[in-house]
């Protein structure tokens, strides 16, 4: 069974304080959901998003932290000698939120 790319997922993203809440997300491709925290520009944590619209990263340390909503992309299974895949990849879905601690 082949997945179809039909139309580009998306869903908007809202802060409440430190806790980021997530809409809909339209033209669903049904993969893998997940929020992605960065802080002071560097990956902390990736966190599933499909079964809860919310989520507050428990790092409460200051520094200025960046949450995007990403999907799971999958084109073929092409790995590097790595084991990483070279062309199927996580894409974001969402605006970006920022807030500083």
């Amino acid at each position: 069974m082949e997945q179809k790319f039909e139309g580009n997922p998306h869903a908007d993203i809202r802060l409440e304080g430190r806790k980021v809440i997530r809409g809909d997300v339209v033209n669903d491709w049904g993969s893998l959901l997940q929020w992605s925290v960065r802080k002071n520009g560097k990956p902390v944590a990736t966190v599933p998003a499909r079964a809860d619209a919310a989520y507050q990263p428990p790092d409460a340390t200051p520094g200025t932290y960046e949450i995007v909503l990403q999907m799971w992309k999958y084109v073929n299974y092409a790995k590097d000698q790595k084991g990483e895949f070279t062309v199927s990849k996580f894409v974001d879905v969402s605006n970006k939120v920022t807030y500083t601690i």
